[in-house]
């Protein structure tokens, strides 16, 4: 990308910026294509710009101040670059526009290894399938959901060279501990943090000096942890936090209840039937919640394991299912399915009729949420079973609800690999089917 002139720095990490993400015209990009950026900023670089700034950035609100030295950096090191000050000696340009140095150095050595580390910076942000998607319509729907471990920067990640970071789960149930081994002795630091996934309140202040902490996990799912210095990602593991079977779990501050294997199955306590299917009692919430009333009250079913080489870009998801609550018991009765990925998930709401503007639809990489798009598809009559398929094939996401399509978009980037599902009520439910199938293969989730 040559340097145009009298651009400035700011134009140009912004040029640089928009072709790395591929969105098209900045001038048409939308306050959800804005809040998509500042989590692609924060994944990479552990630092959030608020959206209000990266508005400013981009010319789309009036500010006649400069931006400050830290959001400069932070925008420069999510560009691949060290800092702001690396990037305007890298680019050529100085702070008024003027060309200062030639586009490719005379240092073709380290000009290569820091391209190369900029292709990997920008690359790896592109080839996520947005973390951000995930966190941003959890905290949208404001449950357990929000503290849901899907994430996407999988494996060992952005970091330094010469530094090591592993994890072990010490069991295969819940709750469940993991060992994490690391080594950061080279970089001589004095304070060092390991945060468990994406959520930035798990965070915990660690020895740079020794080699092994141990954190526990209350919940399911796919995690990616990190070691940050600095505010800076140095080394991030993925941890994998299994289920044996179906777990229920009753999402509750500061710990979760864990509902035994009766409460979901059989609620009369009887042998357990293959025709049973899954469900919670209202009962059952009231006795291990004190309330009869469920607004707000978030019960999870979970199915989270290996599925082997299951890829989520040609699968078709089928289940019936429904909220049991009354309107007395829980006003919209919420429903939310999620297929969790490798790299992110897709998940489905469903309510009430009447609660549709409240539902946030996640498709795997992008939102489409009930404040601004028509969701009255996705309104419900729970007096009966709804019947859910969910097909994703050539790169394009199809629901049907009852066998009426109310949903078919495109998909630009896979989910990854299936590693669970999950299905969770705001107040008391059940599933009577589920299925999961694909290429090869095909699961019965239920029975």
């Amino acid at each position: 990308m040559p340097v145009t002139k009298n651009e400035t720095s700011i134009q140009r990490c912004r040029r640089l910026i928009e072709a790395s993400l591929g969105w098209g015209d900045a001038s048409s990009w939308s306050n959800e294509d804005f809040e998509e950026l500042s989590e692609k900023i924060f994944t990479a670089t552990s630092v959030r710009l608020s959206v209000s700034t990266l508005k400013r950035i981009w010319g789309k609100v009036r500010y006649d101040s400069n931006p400050t030295p830290a959001t400069l950096n932070t925008l420069a090191r999510f560009s691949g670059y060290e800092g702001w000050r690396d990037f305007v000696t890298r680019t050529g340009t100085d702070e008024v526009g003027v060309q200062t140095v030639a586009d490719v150095p005379v240092d073709g050595e380290n000009t290569a290894k820091k391209r190369r580390g900029s292709r990997r910076g920008v690359f790896a942000v592109m080839g996520m399938v947005l973390t951000i998607a995930v966190v941003g319509l959890l905290s949208l729907f404001g449950s357990r959901l929000k503290r849901q471990p899907v994430d996407t920067n999988i494996g060992t990640g952005p970091g330094v060279s010469g530094l090591s970071f592993t994890a072990r789960e010490a069991s295969d149930d819940l709750p469940n501990s993991v060992v994490f081994r690391y080594d950061v002795s080279k970089l001589h630091l004095e304070k060092l943090i390991l945060q468990q996934s994406w959520d930035t309140t798990r965070r915990e202040e660690i020895d740079p000096g020794s080699n092994e902490h141990t954190s526990l996990y209350y919940y399911p799912g796919f995690f990616t942890a990190r070691l940050i210095a600095d505010g800076q990602t140095m080394k991030t593991t993925a941890v994998f936090i299994k289920t044996k079977g179906w777990k229920g779990i009753i999402e509750k501050v500061p710990l979760p209840i864990y509902l035994k294997d009766e409460e979901i199955r059989d609620q009369k306590g009887n042998e357990i039937k293959s025709q049973d299917g899954l469900q919670v009692s209202a009962a059952t919430l009231q006795q291990n919640t004190g309330s009869a009333l469920f607004n707000g009250t978030w019960v999870q079913l979970n199915n989270v394991r290996d599925f082997g080489e299951m890829p989520a870009d040609d699968l078709t998801f089928t289940t019936f299912l429904r909220n049991t609550a009354t309107v007395e018991q829980c006003l919209c009765r919420g429903v939310k399915i999620s297929l969790l990925g490798t790299s992110s998930a897709i998940i489905i709401p469903l309510a009430d009729k009447g609660c549709i503007s409240g539902l946030n639809l996640l498709t795997g990489d992008k939102f489409i949420r009930g404040k601004d798009h028509d969701l009255s598809a996705f309104g419900c009559d729970f007096r009966q079973l709804q019947r859910l398929e969910c097909v994703v094939k050539d790169h394009r996401l199809k629901i049907r609800l009852n066998k009426t399509e109310i949903l078919d978009v495109e998909q630009s980037r896979s989910i990854g690999k299936i590693i669970g599902i999950q299905v969770a009520f705001e107040g008391p439910g059940e599933i009577r089917e589920m299925r999961l199938d694909g290429p090869g293969k095909s699961f019965d989730l239920i029975h």
